[in-house]
C-alpha cells in the first residue's frame, strides 16, 4: 500500500480507528478499499450477468423518463470522477506531486460508472424491469461512501479546515448522485413490449415486481389483503407464470426423456448387432446387464440447473448461520471490557441484526427455488404419465390397474414434490454439522466429543420410536377402516336396525372397534411423548455432558459466559441438521421407489400408430391378418381376410368369445399385428361395447370436441331416441353426467355413445354391439333410423357386431367368426343355403330370440374376458376418498350461497369451539396441562439462569467455585425439565384421547337416536364424512397441532420473560412488535386457509379426469382426440398449480415478515444489553441474546400452528353439530314399562289416527279409525302412494302421530319406550338387509337364543339345508349387504329372524318383484302355519296371497276406502274388485 498512498498517508492507524470513542478511517483506506469494493463487485458480477441476459431475452423496453434520468446521472458520475482525475493532472502541472492512489481510484471508479451506465441500457434492451445486480452495486457504493462523508464533515469542522476544495466538492456531488441512483433503482421500469402482461387478464405480479419486492415477497401483499377482506375465489387467483405452466415444463422433460430412451435403444442395438453369440457375451459381461433409460437423469437435466440456484442460496445461508455465534462471543467479550468504546456494542448489535436479516432473505429465496422446482416436477411427471397412458399397449395396461396408475400421478408425483424441499439437506446437513463441530472444537476443545456422542446416541433412539410409531399407524388404519365399513353398513341399514330395535348391539360393536383404535392411539401418544422429550432435552443433555466433561477434565478449564453461550447457540444450530438427516434419507428412499415405478411405467411399449395403413384406396381391407393382445400371448385372431366395399353394412356374428370385439380392436390398431396388412381409408367413428361416458354435460359428451350445430345435433338425438330421455333429466342436455355416467341408465349411456359417433361424421363406422344394452323396441328404432339400409348412415361403411338375429336379413354382408377365424362370409341368403356355422348359430339363437334382452346381456357380460381393453372399467379405486359429489349438486349449493339461503362456512373460528374442545378434554385437565407447560419452561429458564450464574463465577475471581454443586444443580434443573416435558406430553395425550372418545361417543349416540326422517333427507356420505375425516382430525391431527402450538407459544413467552428480566427496558418494544406480529398473522391465516381449500378443490378433477381417460383411451384414439385430451389435462394441472403457487408464496411472505420481527427482537436485546452494559454481567447478556437468537423459529412455527389449529378445530365444530341434532323418543320409559308378556292378545286399535312424514308436509294418513282383534289376518292393499307402508311405520313409531293414537292390548304405544314397543313387534321388510358378520349375528345379535332355537328357525324357513352344507355352519360370514347370498336366501333369512322373535303381531311388507315365486310360496305357507294365532298385517302387491285373509283393508289417498272380508268386497264391485279384475283373479 505504501507505493500507492505514499509515506504521508498511512493505510491503518489502530489508535484512530478501534480504540477511540470517535473512530475514523485513514484517507488511504478510504481511497483504496472503500472506493474499490463496489467496483470489484460490479466487474466480477458483470460477465456472468451479461451471459445470463444474453440467454434470457424478454424483449426490449421503451426508453422512459426514469431510464433517461438514470443514464444521465450515470454519465454525470463518470464526469465527476474524471474531474477528480483531471484535477490531479492539473496539480501535477502545478508541480504538486500526488500519491498514485489519486490517479488510480478516480480512473477505476470512472470506468465502473461507465460500465454501470452501459448495464442500465443493456438491461433495458433485454427487458429487465428491475435490476438486482445494480441495486446491490449502488447500495454498496452508498454504504462505502458514508465513512468519507462523515470524515470530510469532521475535517471541515476541525481547526485545519478544508484544504482540497475540488475533491471536497466532487465528493459531495458524487455522494448525491449515487444516493439518487440507489433511490431510482428501487422503482420499476414498464414491462417489455409485446409481453404477456398486457394480454393476461390477471397476471402474476411477480414477473413485474422489482428487486426489493422480489426479495421480500412484497408483491404477494395484495393477495393477502384480498384474502383477509373476503374469502378468495378461483377468479381471484393469478394466472400461472409461463415458465411454470404445463406447455413449457412437460415438453422440456419429455425431450430429455426421449434422448435417454434413444441412448438405451442405441445400446440395445449395439449389443444385438454382433455376429457371434460369444462376442455379445463378452460385451455384456463388461457392462452389467442391458442399459435402461434413466428417468432420474432426464429429471436432473430438465430441472437441475434451476434447482442449483436454490442450492447456491442454501450454501450462502449455511455459511452466514455461523456468523451470529461469533458475533455473540464478541458481544460478551465487549461486556467484559468495561473501558471498551460503546460504538463497538452498537456496531455488533446492528451487525447481528443485519446478518440475521440477510440470512432470512437468502433462506426464503432458497425455499422459493426449491418449491418451484418441486411444483414443476409434479407438473412434468403428471404430464408425462398422462401422455404415456394414452399410447400404452394393452399388454402393458394389463400389468397395472387404473387405481395404480392414478396413484403414480397422485402419490408418487407428490413424493417428488415433497423431496425437492429437503433435498439440499443431503449435503447441507453434513456441512452444517462439520462447521458447528469445528467452531465448538475451537471453543471447548476435545470435550465437544462427549456432547456429539450423546447426539449420535439419540439418533437410533429416535429411529426406533419412528419405526414403532409407523407399525402402530398401520394397525390403527386397519381398525379405522373396519369402523368406517361398519358405520357405512349401519347407516345404510339404519331403518332395519330401528325396526328390529337392534341399535344397542351394533353400537357396542362400533365402540368395541373404537376402543381398540383408541388403545393403539394411546400407545402412539406415549411414544410421541418420549420422542418429544428426546427432541426437547437433546440440546440440554448435550450441553450438560460437554460442560461437565470440560470443567472436570482439566483444572485450568474455566467455563465463562462466552464459552458457555456461544457453545449453546452452536448446539442449537446443530440440532436441526441432525434431526433432518434421518427424515431426508427416508424421504429419498420413498422417492426412489416412486422413481422406479414411474420409470417402469414410462418405459412400457407404445402402440404402433402406423399399424393401420391410412393411405390405401380401398375402404376397409385386412389381408392375412394375424393379431394378438400381447406379444407373448397366443394370437387371438388368425387368417383374417376381409374386404368391405365402400358404403356397405357388414354384420359380424358368432358365439361369445369368438373374437368379434377383437376384430374391431384390430381395425382400430389396438392389437399387436404379427403378420398381414390392414388399411382403412378416411376417418373412423367407434362405438365400444361398454359405452364410455365422460364426467361432463350431456351435450359435450355427444359433440366430443366438434362445433355445435343445432339442426344436426337435434337430428342425432332424434335418431338415437334420446329426445324423450332429455325431458326426464333435470337439466336437459345441459345435465352434468357423473363419473362413469353414473346418473344414466345402461341403455341411455349406449345411446349417447352412438349419438357421439353419429355427430362426428366419419367415413367408417365401427359399432361393437351397440344394441345389446337397450330394450328391444328401442333397438329396432335405432337400427331402422341409424344403422340399417334406410338409416342416417346409409352412404357410409359400417361394421356392426351384433347378437340381434332379427336385423341380419337387412344387412349387405355377414361375417361369421369362430374361435378367432372367419369361418364364412356372404349375404344372409347365401349363408343360409350353405347350411354351415351360420345356420347352426341361427338355430341356437332363434330359441333365445324370444328372450332377446336377457340373452344379449348375458352374452355381453361373458365377452368381457376377451376384451381386456374394457376390463379396466371394473376398477373403481379412485384416489379421492371423499364420496363423489355430483357437480349438479355443487351448482345447486353455489346457487344457494348466491341467493343467501345457505351461509358458507365462516372463516373466523369461534372461541366457543375452543371452549367445547377444552370441555371435552376436561376444564381442570386443560388448566393442569397449561400449568405443566409453564413449569417445564420455568425449569428450562432456571437451568439457563443457573448456567449464567455459573459463568459469572469465572469473572469474579478467575478460579472455580465448587464445580460439583454447579454441575449437579444444572443437571437437576435440566432433568426436571425433561420429566416435565414428558409429563405434559403424556397428560396432553390422555386429555386429547379422552376428548376424542367423548366426541365420538356423543356423535355415535346421537346418530342412533336420530329419527328416520333425518337419514331420509341427509346424504349418507355427509354423515360418514363426520365419522371418518372429522374423527380422524380429532384423533390424530388435532393433538399434534395442539402440542406444537403449546410448545412454541410457551417457548416464545419464556424468551420474552428472559429478555425483559435481564433488560427491563425491552418491555417497551414488546407491544409494537406483538401488534405487528398479530397483524401479519391474521392476514396470513385467513389467506392461506382459503388457498388450501381452493387447492384441494382443484386437485380431484385431475385424478378423476385421468382415470376416465384411462378407461376410454381406445375411444379417444379412435376419434383422434388425443391432443385435445392432453391439453385438457394440462389445463386441469395448471388450474391446480394456480392455487398451489400462491400457497407456497404465502408461506415465504409470512416467513420473511415474522423472521424480521424475530430479528428485531435480537437487535433490541443486543442494543439494550449494550446500553445497560454498566450494571449487566456477561452471563446475563449471553443469556438474553442467545434466547433472542432462538425466538425466530418459535414465532414462525407459532403462526403455522395457529393456522393449522384453526383449520383443524373446525372438525370439532362439525362433529358437535351432528351430535346435537334432534333425537327421537327415549328407548325405554321406566315408569311406563309394559308387562313382559305384553301384548298377550294382539288387539290393535287405530282411533282417529293421522300422520305426516315431516313437519310442513301433507298428511299421509288422514283420521284412520279401525280395530283388529287378536289373531286376525289383515291384508292391506291400495294403489302406489295410498299410504300402505306408512301404516307399518306408524305401528313401529318410525313416524310419530300427528293426531289420534294407536293402542295395542289397551296400551297407548306413544307413551312407552321405543325399544319396549319395537322389540314386541316383528316385521319382514320389503328389502332384505343383511350386515357383514356371521349368519348367527344376523339372526340374533343379542345372543338371546340357544343354537337349537336358531336351527329350528332355519329349518322352518327352509334354509337349514343350505346352512348345514356350509363348512362354517352358523358362523358363515355374510359379506357386506349379504352379497354372497342370493336375494331369495336373504329374504328367507329375514323370515328366520321373524320366526326367532315370534311376537304376537307380525307385519309383512311384501317384496315387489325381486323375489321368485317359489320363495314367495315358501314364505306364505310358513307364515300360515307358524303365525296361526298371531295378528298379521300384510302389505300385498300380489292379491292372490291375501284372498284367504280374515279381512282386507283398502286404502285410498290416506283414507280407508273399504274394509271387509275379501268375498264381501268382491261382491261390492268397488276398488278391490277392480284390482282383482286387473290381476285376473275374477271375471
Amino acid at each position: 500500500m505504501e507505493h500507492l498512498c505514499g509515506s504521508e498517508l498511512p493505510f491503518w492507524v489502530a489508535n484512530e480507528t478501534l480504540h477511540t470513542d470517535s473512530p475514523d478511517l485513514p484517507v488511504c483506506f478510504q481511497l483504496s478499499v472503500l472506493s474499490w469494493l463496489p467496483c470489484v463487485y460490479l466487474w466480477l458480477a458483470c460477465l456472468p450477468y451479461l451471459f445470463y441476459l444474453q440467454r434470457n431475452n424478454k424483449g426490449y423496453i421503451m426508453m422512459s423518463m426514469l431510464n433517461r434520468v438514470k443514464t444521465v446521472f450515470g454519465l454525470v458520475l463518470w464526469i465527476v470522477c474524471w474531474a477528480d482525475l483531471f484535477g490531479t493532472f492539473h496539480e501535477l502541472q502545478q508541480g504538486k506531486t500526488q500519491a498514485p492512489i489519486y490517479f488510480v481510484t478516480p480512473l477505476v471508479v470512472g470506468m465502473t460508472m461507465l460500465l454501470a451506465t452501459f448495464l442500465i441500457q443493456f438491461e433495458r434492451l433485454k427487458g429487465v424491469q428491475s435490476s438486482g445486480v445494480l441495486f446491490i452495486f449502488w447500495f454498496l457504493s452508498v454504504l462505502c461512501a458514508i465513512v468519507p462523508f462523515r470524515s470530510k464533515i469532521i475535517l471541515a469542522k476541525s481547526e485545519i479546515g478544508i484544504t482540497d476544495k475540488l475533491r471536497f466538492t466532487t465528493f459531495y456531488f458524487y455522494f448525491a448522485l449515487i444516493g439518487a441512483e440507489l433511490i431510482l433503482c428501487c422503482f420499476n421500469e414498464k414491462p417489455p413490449l409485446f409481453s404477456d402482461v398486457d394480454t393476461d387478464p390477471n397476471p402474476c405480479p411477480q414477473t413485474t415486481a422489482g428487486f426489493l419486492s422480489t426479495v421480500t415477497f412484497w408483491w404477494f401483499t395484495r393477495m393477502a389483503i384480498k384474502g383477509y377482506k373476503n374469502p378468495l375465489e378461483a377468479k381471484d387467483l393469478w394466472s400461472l407464470n409461463k415458465r411454470d405452466s404445463s406447455e413449457q415444463v412437460v415438453p422440456k422433460l419429455l425431450r430429455e426423456w426421449e434422448v435417454e430412451q434413444a441412448k438405451a435403444h442405441r445400446f440395445k442395438c449395439a449389443a444385438g448387432c454382433f455376429s457371434s453369440p460369444e462376442e455379445v457375451e463378452v460385451l455384456l459381461s463388461k457392462k452389467k446387464g442391458p442399459k435402461k433409460a434413466s428417468f432420474l437423469r432426464s429429471l436432473i437435466k430438465a430441472f437441475g440447473p434451476y434447482f442449483l440456484i436454490g442450492s447456491g442460496f442454501k450454501l450462502l445461508q449455511d455459511l452466514i448461520t455461523f456468523v451470529n455465534p461469533q458475533l455473540l462471543s464478541l458481544l460478551i467479550l465487549f461486556t467484559k471490557q468495561k473501558e471498551a468504546p460503546t460504538w463497538w456494542g452498537y456496531a455488533l448489535a446492528f451487525l447481528m441484526f443485519f446478518t440475521a436479516f440477510l440470512q432470512t432473505l437468502i433462506l426464503h429465496q432458497h425455499f422459493q427455488y426449491c418449491f418451484v422446482t418441486g411444483m414443476r416436477l409434479r407438473t412434468a411427471i403428471i404430464g408425462a404419465i398422462y401422455r404415456k397412458s394414452l399410447v400404452i399397449t394393452n399388454a402393458a395396461k394389463r400389468t397395472s390397474t387404473v387405481g395404480e396408475i392414478v396413484n403414480l400421478m397422485s402419490v408418487d408425483a407428490q413424493r417428488f414434490m415433497d423431496l425437492t424441499t429437503f433435498l439440499n439437506m443431503l449435503w447441507s446437513a453434513p456441512l452444517q454439522i462439520m462447521l458447528a463441530l469445528y467452531f465448538l472444537w475451537q471453543n471447548l476443545g476435545p470435550s465437544v466429543l462427549a456432547g456429539v456422542a450423546v447426539m449420535i446416541l439419540l439418533i437410533p433412539f429416535n429411529a426406533a420410536i419412528a419405526m414403532k410409531t409407523r407399525a402402530y399407524q398401520v394397525e390403527q388404519m386397519q381398525y379405522k377402516d373396519a369402523r368406517i365399513k361398519l358405520m357405512n353398513e349401519i347407516l345404510n341399514g339404519i331403518k332395519v336396525l330401528k325396526l328390529y330395535a337392534w341399535e344397542n348391539s351394533f353400537k357396542n360393536k362400533v365402540l368395541e372397534i373404537r376402543q381398540k383404535e383408541l388403545n393403539v392411539l394411546r400407545k402412539t401418544a406415549y411414544l410421541g411423548a418420549l420422542s418429544t422429550m428426546a427432541w426437547t432435552s437433546a440440546p440440554f443433555l448435550v450441553a450438560l455432558t460437554t460442560f461437565a466433561v470440560y470443567v472436570t477434565v482439566d483444572k485450568n478449564n474455566i467455563l465463562d459466559a462466552e464459552k458457555a453461550f456461544v457453545s449453546l447457540s452452536l448446539f442449537n444450530i446443530l440440532r436441526f441438521p441432525l434431526n433432518m438427516l434421518p427424515q431426508v434419507i427416508s424421504s429419498i428412499v420413498q422417492a426412489s421407489v416412486s422413481l422406479k415405478r414411474i420409470q417402469d411405467f414410462l418405459s412400457h411399449d407404445e402402440l404402433d400408430l402406423e399399424l393401420v395403413d391410412r393411405t390405401n384406396t380401398a375402404t376397409v381391407t385386412v389381408v392375412n391378418g394375424k393379431f394378438t393382445w400381447a406379444r407373448q400371448d397366443p394370437p387371438a385372431l388368425h387368417n383374417i381376410n376381409l374386404m368391405v366395399p365402400q358404403g356397405s353394412l357388414l354384420a359380424v356374428v358368432g358365439h361369445v368369445g369368438c373374437g368379434k370385439s377383437s376384430l374391431i380392436s384390430a381395425l382400430l390398431g389396438e392389437m399387436e399385428k404379427q403378420e398381414g396388412d390392414i388399411s382403412i381409408r378416411g376417418s373412423v367413428a367407434y362405438v365400444p361395447q361398454q359405452a364410455w361416458i365422460q364426467n361432463a354435460i350431456l351435450r359435450d359428451n355427444i359433440l366430443f370436441g366438434k362445433a355445435y350445430n343445432e339442426p344436426k345435433y337435434r337430428s342425432c338425438l332424434e335418431a338415437c331416441a334420446l329426445t324423450p330421455d332429455l325431458e326426464v333429466l333435470p337439466g336437459g342436455d345441459m345435465t352434468e353426467i357423473g363419473e362413469k355416467g353414473i346418473n344414466l341408465s345402461g341403455g341411455q349411456r349406449q345411446r349417447v355413445s352412438l349419438a357421439r359417433a353419429l355427430y362426428n361424421e366419419a367415413d367408417v363406422y365401427l359399432l361393437d354391439d351397440p344394441l345389446s344394452a337397450v330394450d328391444a323396441h328401442v333397438a329396432k328404432h335405432i337400427f331402422d333410423q341409424v344403422i340399417g339400409p334406410e338409416g342416417v348412415l346409409k352412404g357410409k361403411t359400417r361394421i356392426l357386431v351384433t347378437h340381434g338375429i332379427s336385423f341380419l336379413p337387412q344387412v349387405d354382408n355377414i361375417v361369421v367368426m369362430v374361435e378367432g377365424r372367419v369361418s364364412e362370409m356372404g349375404s344372409y341368403q347365401e349363408l343360409l343355403k350353405q347350411n354351415g356355422a351360420f345356420a347352426e348359430f341361427l338355430r341356437n339363437y332363434s330359441l333365445e330370440d324370444i328372450i332377446e334382452e336377457d340373452g344379449a346381456t348375458v352374452a355381453f357380460d361373458e365377452e368381457e374376458e376377451d376384451f381386456p381393453d374394457d376390463a379396466l372399467s371394473n376398477h373403481t379405486d379412485m384416489v379421492d376418498n371423499e364420496p363423489v359429489v355430483n357437480e349438479a349438486k355443487r351448482q345447486f349449493i353455489r346457487y344457494f350461497y348466491a341467493s343467501g339461503a345457505l351461509s358458507p362456512p365462516s372463516s373466523q373460528v369461534k372461541a366457543k369451539v375452543f371452549w367445547e374442545y377444552a370441555k371435552a378434554v376436561g376444564p381442570l385437565l386443560s388448566l393442569f396441562i397449561a400449568f405443566l407447560y409453564g413449569c417445564q419452561n420455568a425449569a428450562a429458564i432456571g437451568a439457563n439462569i443457573w448456567l449464567s450464574q455459573w459463568t459469572n463465577d469465572a469473572v469474579g475471581n478467575g478460579t472455580k467455585v465448587d464445580v460439583s454443586t454447579r454441575v449437579g444443580v444444572y443437571a437437576a434443573l435440566g432433568l426436571a425439565q425433561g420429566i416435565l416435558v414428558m409429563g405434559s406430553s403424556f397428560t396432553l395425550a390422555i386429555g386429547n384421547i379422552g376428548a376424542a372418545r367423548k366426541l365420538h361417543c356423543a356423535l355415535l349416540d346421537n346418530k342412533f337416536h336420530t329419527p328416520q326422517s333425518f337419514f331420509d333427507t341427509t346424504p349418507i356420505g355427509r354423515v360418514i364424512n363426520r365419522f371418518s375425516k372429522d374423527i380422524y382430525v380429532i384423533d390424530e391431527a388435532l393433538p399434534s397441532t395442539v402440542l406444537m402450538f403449546l410448545g412454541t407459544f410457551f417457548s416464545s413467552l419464556s424468551t420474552m420473560i428472559v429478555i425483559v428480566s435481564s433488560t427491563p427496558i425491552f418491555a417497551v418494544v414488546i407491544a409494537p412488535l406483538a401488534f405487528i406480529y398479530v397483524f401479519v398473522q391474521r392476514f396470513y391465516v385467513a389467506t392461506s386457509r382459503q388457498l388450501k381449500r381452493l387447492e384441494s378443490v382443484s386437485r380431484s378433477p385431475i385424478y378423476s379426469h385421468f382415470s376416465e381417460t384411462l378407461t376410454g383411451s381406445s375411444v379417444i384414439r379412435a376419434y383422434g382426440r388425443h391432443n385435445a385430451f392432453v391439453l385438457l389435462n394440462d389445463m386441469k394441472v395448471d388450474e391446480n398449480q394456480k392455487s398451489y403457487y400462491p400457497g407456497i408464496v404465502s408461506n415465504r411472505w409470512l416467513g420473511v415478515r415474522i423472521e424480521f420481527i424475530g430479528n428485531c427482537i435480537v437487535l433490541f436485546a443486543a442494543l439494550f444489553a449494550v446500553i445497560g452494559k454498566a450494571h449487566l454481567n456477561p452471563g446475563l447478556v449471553g443469556l438474553s441474546v442467545s434466547y433472542a437468537l432462538l425466538v425466530t423459529m418459535s414465532l414462525n412455527w407459532m403462526v403455522r400452528m395457529t393456522s393449522d389449529l384453526e383449520s383443524n378445530i373446525v372438525a370439532v365444530e362439525r362433529v358437535k353439530e351432528y351430535s346435537e341434532t334432534k333425537t327421537e323418543a327415549p328407548w325405554e320409559v321406566e315408569e311406563k314399562k309394559p308387562s313382559p308378556d305384553w301384548p298377550s292378545h294382539g288387539n290393535v286399535e287405530f282411533s282417529d289416527y293421522s300422520v305426516r312424514y315431516r313437519e310442513g308436509l301433507e298428511l299421509v294418513l288422514k283420521n284412520l279409525t279401525l280395530s283388529v282383534k287378536g289373531g286376525e289376518k289383515i291384508g292391506i292393499v291400495g294403489r302406489t302412494g295410498a299410504g300402505k307402508s306408512s301404516m307399518t311405520l306408524c305401528l313401529f313409531r318410525l313416524l310419530e302421530a300427528a293426531g289420534g293414537e294407536i293402542t295395542i292390548d289397551g296400551v297407548n304405544i306413544s307413551e312407552i319406550g321405543l325399544h319396549d314397543l319395537r322389540s314386541k313387534l316383528t316385521i319382514i321388510p320389503q328389502e332384505p338387509v343383511l350386515f357383514s358378520g356371521s349368519l348367527r349375528m344376523n339372526l340374533d345379535p343379542f345372543e338371546k337364543y340357544s343354537d337349537g332355537e336358531v336351527w329350528k328357525a332355519l329349518e322352518l324357513s327352509h334354509l337349514n339345508k343350505f346352512v348345514s352344507n356350509q363348512p362354517a355352519k352358523l358362523e358363515l360370514e355374510c359379506s357386506e349387504g349379504g352379497e354372497n347370498l342370493s336375494v331369495g336366501q336373504r329374504q328367507l333369512v329375514c323370515l328366520a329372524r321373524a320366526l326367532l322373535r315370534k311376537t304376537r303381531i307380525l307385519i309383512l311388507d311384501e317384496a315387489t318383484a325381486a323375489i321368485d315365486l317359489e320363495t314367495d310360496d315358501l314364505i306364505q305357507s310358513t307364515i300360515r302355519t307358524q303365525f296361526e294365532d298371531c295378528t298379521v298385517f300384510t302389505i300385498a302387491h300380489r292379491l292372490n296371497t291375501i284372498m284367504d285373509y280374515t279381512r282386507v283393508l283398502v286404502l285410498d289417498k290416506g283414507k280407508i276406502a273399504e274394509f271387509d272380508t275379501p268375498t264381501n268386497l268382491l261382491s261390492k264391485k268397488g276398488i278391490f274388485y277392480g284390482m282383482a279384475k286387473d290381476a285376473g283373479l275374477t271375471q
